[in-house]
């Protein structure tokens, strides 16, 4: 059984009288695994992650909610594991959260609280009614990561010296519709120059958990460790933008993977190289740089983080919990569960992992 937990009143109350609102910069990359310097990857370097998972605190075990794009968000945006928020499969197939998680969502409760939102890329999650953005740039053209920078550094500019959430969601390294076989998908080797070194396809860009080599699965594994450095510069730029706004050591920044790799046994499926994701957290005061924590986290957790941070209430029982008692040395979860599904409108397939620190 999932353990629901509560951040008491009085401990975000004190916090919020004690210390001036934060910020939030939260990232997402999509289809994002383990495939970074900082994780162990030798075959290319992500030195921009690298050095915001240091600026932190960097999770070893962090799992997505179901390793689905819609069912994962929606595990972000409500604390709660897709059987509990309604969202069981992907948006554009028909699902969409509960109709009593209306104010419920990250964006919603933190707008109530007079904080100016924002967000950059695709939302995904239905009904959209349940997110109140004051900016929003939607779409997939986040892979012209120049672009977004610019667009965070405009909202960025915008808030003044306000309170901001600011989502910004990657499209990298999400493959995309080939303009020329709509039925595939692929991966482009360059957008816009970058990366400004692209790795050939070859035996040594193959993962090691699938055990397929064929010159096709070389040419797609190569395409998609390509868009992780593609996204890696963008991370650099985003933070550039960040560091220029003067809202650095205020904002709290959280990134993940919103699932695994795109490919067999990754992505909708619950072995870890589907469920198992990048997870850093920079809150300043709370997290030290450099530190690396082997407690078991969830994306569920990033809700209870972020009203925490705030010092706001918990909008109801929750399967999520603030990652400040994981830094800090608190009592925390001695499990972590996974689930999933639905990825499109069928099949009906349920599947459950649960682990232990083994």
């Amino acid at each position: 059984m999932l353990r629901r937990t509560f951040l008491s009143a009085p401990a975000s109350a004190c916090f919020a009288q004690t210390r001036s609102r934060p910020s939030f910069l939260f990232i997402t990359a999509d289809d994002l695994g383990l495939n970074l310097s900082c994780y162990g990857e030798t075959r290319f370097k992500t030195p921009h992650l690298d050095s915001l998972a240091s600026s932190g605190v960097r999770f070893t075990t962090a799992y997505v909610v179901q390793a689905s794009c819609s069912p994962s968000r929606s595990g972000m945006f409500t604390g709660l594991y897709p059987h509990a928020n309604g969202q069981l499969g992907l948006a554009n197939t028909g699902y969409a959260l509960r109709e009593d998680l209306q104010n419920k969502t990250i964006p919603a409760l933190l707008r109530a609280a007079g904080y100016r939102t924002g967000i950059i890329g695709k939302l995904h999650v239905e009904p959209e009614s349940c997110f109140p953005w004051d900016h929003r740039k939607p779409g997939n053209t986040t892979r012209q990561v120049r672009t977004v920078a610019a667009e965070a550094g405009q909202f960025l500019r915008d808030a003044g010296s306000g309170p901001f959430f600011l989502m910004v969601n990657y499209s990298d390294p999400h493959a995309f519709r080939n303009e020329k076989d709509p039925t595939g998908w692929d991966f482009p080797p360059q957008i816009d120059g970058l990366p400004e070194n692209p790795l050939p396809p070859g035996p040594e860009t193959l993962f090691d958990w699938q055990g397929i080599d064929t010159p096709g699965q070389r040419i797609r594994t190569a395409g998609y460790f390509n868009a992780i450095q593609r996204l890696d510069a963008g991370i650099g730029l985003l933070m550039d933008a960040l560091r220029r706004s003067g809202r650095e050591q205020d904002t709290v920044v959280v990134f993940c993977g919103d699932h695994g790799p795109p490919f067999a046994r990754g992505k909708t499926t619950v072995y870890e190289p589907g469920v198992r994701i990048p997870f850093f957290l920079r809150w300043p005061g709370v997290t030290k740089a450099g530190a690396v924590s082997p407690r078991m986290v969830s994306t569920a957790d990033i809700l209870p983080t972020i009203l925490d941070a705030a010092g706001l209430p918990l909008p109801g029982q929750l399967h999520g919990d603030s990652l400040r008692k994981a830094v800090t040395g608190g009592r925390w979860r001695d499990f972590l569960a996974a689930e999933f599904h639905f990825h499109g409108a069928r099949p009906f397939y349920p599947r459950r992992a649960i682990r232990d620190h083994r």
